[in-house]
């Protein structure tokens, strides 16, 4: 809106109201108001304002107070929408979640730990590698080549040495390098009982139970974990 028709001490009041922000925030509506009571206020009575002015300026008024009312309901859909997904998120407590990562978790007794990943094309050299809590690689392992998309690989839980590695949480890297040496683009998954959903850092975050902690964004696959049957005598 254009400010030049304003005169009078009057007016100077307003524009002072107005600028002693330093010029940093916007005009808002009751600013745009004031400002425009005060333009009336001290018009020339000779000169009186044009018809086609003051009716630019109410529709100018207007729509700011439209989009005021807009933005304040949008703010409140994205609260509401955002607190309905936290519960959601709070829902996959106990269940069982594939999400990306590289952690999986041995119990010591052989049963090793599944370790998929999925390459972005095909890949004609597959290696991986296994590393303990304190970043210590303990085993490689090469599997040769494997097609592009998902390799259902599993660690049995052992050493170089082929012994049994104690129970814990470990780290699996997975690398690939196509007929040529170039690497192949590859991403993993790790799968554990979902433990905790922290919202702390804005967004849901999924902690397993194998120590593994992503944003909800990550998630894979979410199933119920199987019960025990129950037994009738």
């Amino acid at each position: 809106m254009a400010t030049s028709s304003v005169t009078g001490p009057g007016s100077n009041t307003a524009l002072n109201a107005l600028t002693n922000t330093g010029g940093t925030q916007p005009l808002d509506k009751q600013a745009f108001l004031k400002l425009l009571v005060e333009q009336l206020k001290n018009q020339d009575p000779l000169k009186p304002q044009d018809d086609s002015a003051f009716v630019a300026q109410l529709a100018q008024f207007s729509q700011l107070e439209a989009s005021t009312t807009t933005n304040d309901k949008l703010d409140t859909l994205a609260a509401q929408n955002s607190g309905m997904a936290n519960s959601q998120a709070a829902n996959l407590v106990g269940q069982q979640a594939t999400v990306m990562g590289n952690l999986v978790t041995v119990d010591g007794t052989g049963l090793g730990a599944q370790a998929p990943f999925t390459l972005s094309g095909n890949a004609a050299d597959v290696t991986i590698r296994v590393a303990d809590q304190s970043g210590t690689l303990i085993r490689t392992i090469d599997i040769g080549p494997h097609a592009a998309g998902v390799v259902n690989a599993q660690w049995d839980g052992k050493g170089q040495s082929g012994n049994l590695e104690p129970a814990g949480t470990y780290a699996i890297s997975v690398t690939a390098t196509d007929k040529n040496g170039s690497p192949v683009s590859v991403s993993q998954q790790t799968a554990g009982q979902v433990t905790q959903v922290s919202f702390d850092k804005g967004y849901p975050v999924l902690t397993l139970d194998n120590g593994a902690a992503v944003p909800i964004s990550d998630l894979l696959k979410i199933a119920i974990p199987p019960t025990n049957p129950t037994t009738t005598k």
